[in-house]
């Protein structure tokens, strides 16, 4: 078996931390897994992984595979310059998803993307994630004309700072206590709804999480006739995202058999019993990598309608899980450059 030297950028970060668990969870073929952080902690000591090394042209040399979570900035500076060292990157970031060159993959739905890929391969937003995963099915069955979009996203989707900021004002007002001023967030976050989740671009009255989402799907799925609308919200959760999705197909499929579609689409479980409130949450798809789908029904004002439920942890399949299948499908397929055989 081939064995990569694999560089992780952002490995303190909380999808890059994540990332290194997972390499080493899934039994990725690394003969090294090297972390790269921000100067302040490059020297220290990342148990389990060694010492974390600074971005410069000489530390990055000699690697087959790099994946970025470091931001777009990070990963417009350095993106490339790992590739012209020789790796294969896996970025992140929202810094190459518009490019048309770059494919942008979910590994269950558009794998055959990678085929073609000139070095660099784009991770979409953790929200398009878990929405691909569940619509492919559907979308190869029957296509899709329509679809609307609420999402109910995660503070760790933020950061750090942000499950640090819900927490603080979470105590603060049960303790009974004024809430602290909002730092991260525009509004406080605790025991509130946010209905702007995402900044608004000059001039624009999308967020910029609503827009990229109308663009992933577009091209992940290869169609840009699909019509979309999306709102996105945050809520005072620390972990997983959640979407209320209604979609109008173009040819019929019944609820049915929409069903056994999904209950048999890989990376995908299916948890819809309405008899027992059967359906996920955000609390169950924690710490989980793959995506869960329930309130499967007909939309009763569109005899083509369907709507369901969707939620999926976006520290894991909605960044840090996909980007390491992305890795293991390059591998599957002979799509990157080995530097030690085994």
């Amino acid at each position: 078996m081939s064995q990569y030297k694999v560089a992780v950028v952002g490995a303190t970060g909380a999808v890059g931390t994540v990332m290194l668990q997972k390499l080493k969870e899934r039994n990725f073929p690394a003969a090294e897994i090297v972390p790269f952080a921000s100067a302040r902690s490059a020297g220290k000591q990342l148990d389990g992984f060694g010492t974390i090394r600074p971005l410069d042209d000489e530390s990055i040399q000699g690697f087959d595979l790099a994946l970025f979570s470091a931001g777009a900035g990070t990963s417009r500076e350095w993106a490339h310059k790992f590739v012209e060292a020789g790796a294969v990157v896996v970025d992140n970031s929202s810094a190459f998803r518009r490019d048309p060159e770059i494919p942008l993959v979910v590994s269950e739905v558009n794998p055959e993307a990678l085929e073609n890929h000139k070095g660099l391969i784009a991770n979409p937003n953790c929200s398009t994630m878990q929405l691909m995963v569940a619509l492919k099915p559907i979308y190869d069955a029957a296509g899709i004309d329509r679809l609307n979009v609420s999402t109910y996203q995660s503070v760790s989707g933020t950061g750090v700072k942000a499950v640090a900021e819900l927490e603080a004002q979470t105590r603060a007002a049960l303790n009974g206590d004024p809430l602290p001023d909002p730092s991260i967030y525009p509004h406080h976050i605790a025991f509130n709804v946010l209905g702007g989740a995402g900044n608004f671009p000059e001039g624009d009255d999308h967020t910029d999480e609503e827009r990229k989402m109308m663009f992933e799907t577009r091209k992940i799925l290869g169609d840009e006739s699909i019509r979309i609308a999306v709102t996105c919200a945050r809520v005072p959760v620390r972990s997983s995202h959640s979407e209320s999705v209604t979609l109008e197909t173009r040819d019929e499929l019944s609820v049915e058999a929409a069903r056994e579609l999904l209950a048999g689409a890989p990376g995908l479980v299916l948890v819809d019993d309405p008899s027992t409130h059967g359906y996920p949450t955000a609390l169950d798809s924690a710490g989980r990598d793959e995506v869960f789908v329930g309130r499967l029904r007909r939309d009763p004002t569109h005899e083509r309608g369907l709507q369901m439920w969707v939620v999926s942890d976006n520290l894991l399949k909605g960044a840090a899980t996909n980007a390491v299948q992305i890795a293991e499908v390059l591998h599957e397929r002979s799509l990157v450059r080995v530097s030690t055989p085994a």
